[in-house]
């Protein structure tokens, strides 16, 4: 009896073993809003093999506002482990409704203070990813610190040389006032050129204000925001812009020079002129369309415009196996200093991905890392800015940022406030009706009272 027992004993055994053994490798959940992050984390795990995980990703872009509606239930569903949110919409995630959802970063068992100093992660990027208790739950990978973009020719004919120096004391860079800014628009303008597309090429700057939107639970609108009203007004009455409207096609057809008029400029992160400039230059070299007629020099007024954060679920972190490769996934994206990690790769055009369907436009592009060390390290020419080094701007940017003035509800908000100023440089409002209608849509969409 003894030994049929013991058969079967080791029988279950066996058979325990082979079920665990039959689990195979944990699927770690990732969700995005584009397939870049999705990217990164297959090359890392092609790169790792040594970490056995299955990868379930789901992309649902928010063109149509669809993202946050579906990711929402399913962490609430405890369905995702590893999830990215942009910078209009990272607040409700680090710092508002969606925070408890959140793990911090030194659960998952980084060192994420030493991390953080060691790479020299630009501080606006970690005040956001911050929760209410001052834990970081989220860090980006880029830093979005933008710059003024102008035509190297326009800059020659107006204001007599293309030199960074000298375009940057015409418009007044860095002096943290339009002033001069405003000289040059009517000086352009008396040479037949716009100084920006639209008032959107101005609106990031102007946004990055001393106050958010919601101050002790009510709206306001920080002077430096509703100064916006009047530079919109300006742009369309004076004729310093083309009139268009950011992300549509008579936008990009400025960047090509087919304009209404040639346009002097846009403001913007280094992926600005990656992801969008250069691919609606009219070229991919020197001397095609406006590729290569481009320079960088420090904007006006310092802002920064997007980014995306990275958070890990408090469900993924409940999981020993999958808590162990959230970590190094996370590590390796937004905090790895060394030349196999993402940064490095990312910031010296090492790094191959898709960006969105077909051809691969974006292959080798070298973009402004979350990472001072890295960037120290990394060579920021590129040759749509005809060899200059995009780094001596786009670095020292990022100190103008401030992170502290975002709330969750930014990017409605935004929106609203944005339909209003258009209405009244068109000269359909007045500026008093426009942000009458701008306080009643803020509190027909969200309860909030001014």
């Amino acid at each position: 009896m003894k030994k049929i027992l013991s058969v079967m004993c080791g029988l279950a055994v066996a058979s325990s073993l082979f079920a665990a053994k039959a689990k195979g490798p944990v699927t770690i959940n990732l969700w995005s809003f584009t397939d870049e992050v999705p990217g990164m984390v297959e090359k890392f795990k092609a790169t790792h093999p040594e970490l056995e995980f299955n990868l379930n990703t789901t992309i649902i872009a928010t063109t149509n506002q669809e993202y946050e509606p579906a990711l929402i239930p399913a962490l609430q569903n405890g369905e995702v482990d590893i999830y990215a949110a942009e910078a209009a919409f990272i607040y409700k995630y680090t710092q508002g409704d969606m925070s408890d959802y959140a793990t911090p970063y030194k659960d998952l068992g980084i060192k994420i203070d030493k991390a953080i100093a060691d790479a020299n992660i630009a501080s606006y990027t970690v005040d956001i990813g911050k929760n209410p208790k001052g834990q970081v739950v989220a860090l980006g990978y880029q830093a979005t610190g933008g710059c003024f973009i102008y035509r190297r020719s326009i800059a020659k004919k107006v204001f007599g040389s293309d030199d960074p120096k000298t375009v940057q004391a015409a418009i007044g860079g860095g002096s943290q006032s339009w002033n001069k800014f405003w000289d040059a628009a009517a000086k352009l303008a008396d040479n037949g050129v716009a100084i920006v597309s639209g008032d959107g090429d101005i609106w990031h700057a102007y946004e990055c204000s001393d106050k958010g939107w919601i101050v002790n639970d009510k709206l306001y609108i920080d002077p430096k925001r509703e100064a916006f009203m009047d530079a919109s007004k300006n742009l369309t009455e004076k004729g310093w812009s083309n009139g268009t409207q950011d992300w549509t096609e008579a936008w990009y057809a400025d960047m090509q020079g087919k304009g209404a008029k040639p346009v002097f400029g846009f403001f913007g992160p280094a992926w600005l002129i990656n992801y969008v400039m250069a691919g609606n230059s009219g070229g991919t070299k020197i001397g095609e369309g406006t590729y290569g007629d481009w320079a960088v020099c420090n904007s006006p007024v310092g802002f920064f415009w997007g980014g995306t954060w990275l958070l890990a679920s408090k469900a993924a972190a409940k999981n020993k196996e999958k808590k162990a490769i959230v970590k190094e996934i996370i590590e390796w994206i937004t905090l790895d200093t060394s030349n196999n990690g993402l940064l490095y790769q990312w910031a010296n055009g090492t790094y191959q991905w898709k960006y969105g369907k077909g051809k691969d436009a974006t292959v080798n592009t070298k973009d402004t890392v979350s990472s001072g060390t890295v960037m120290s390290k990394s060579d920021g020419k590129l040759d749509f800015l005809k060899g200059q080094n995009m780094f001596d701007y786009f670095v020292p940017a990022g100190a103008y940022a401030n992170g502290k003035t975002l709330t969750q509800y930014d990017s409605d908000i935004n929106a609203i406030w944005r339909d209003q100023v258009r209405a009244y440089a068109n000269g359909q409002k007045s500026k008093a009706a426009a942000i009458k209608d701008f306080k009643q849509g803020v509190a027909d969409k969200f309860g909030i009272d001014y």
